[in-house]
């Protein structure tokens, strides 16, 4: 980070970005994996769905919700991050092993 900035208090927030949404990376890939296999076997509405309720209904509620509400301030943005991130990939394993997307008729 400071190859961009010498600011100490934007290095200390990206850093503990890095240490929180680190971990989901995993689950993330194989979320961003999953639902490009939804839209390619015709299964456009599962993806749509999930954006909606995991990002929209969940995520930034609940991101606005820990860093407003509990004073977590950019952390609660991070976690919430993560929580949200971590569910839709769990989630998305799960709808993708059932195997649904195989019988969409395009």
């Amino acid at each position: 980070m400071r190859i961009f900035t010498d600011d100490k208090k934007v290095i200390e927030i990206v850093g503990v970005a890095a240490n929180t949404v680190i971990f989901f990376f995993f689950v993330y890939g194989w979320w961003m994996v999953a639902v490009q296999a939804f839209n390619g076997a015709g299964d456009t509405k599962t993806p749509t769905l999930i954006n909606l309720v995991f990002f929209w209904l969940i995520q930034i509620p609940l991101s606005y919700f820990l860093a407003v509400y509990l004073g977590w301030q950019y952390s609660g943005v991070f976690w919430g991050v993560f929580i949200s991130e971590t569910s839709v990939g769990l989630f998305t394993l799960w709808l993708f092993t059932r195997g649904k997307w195989k019988n969409v008729k395009v």
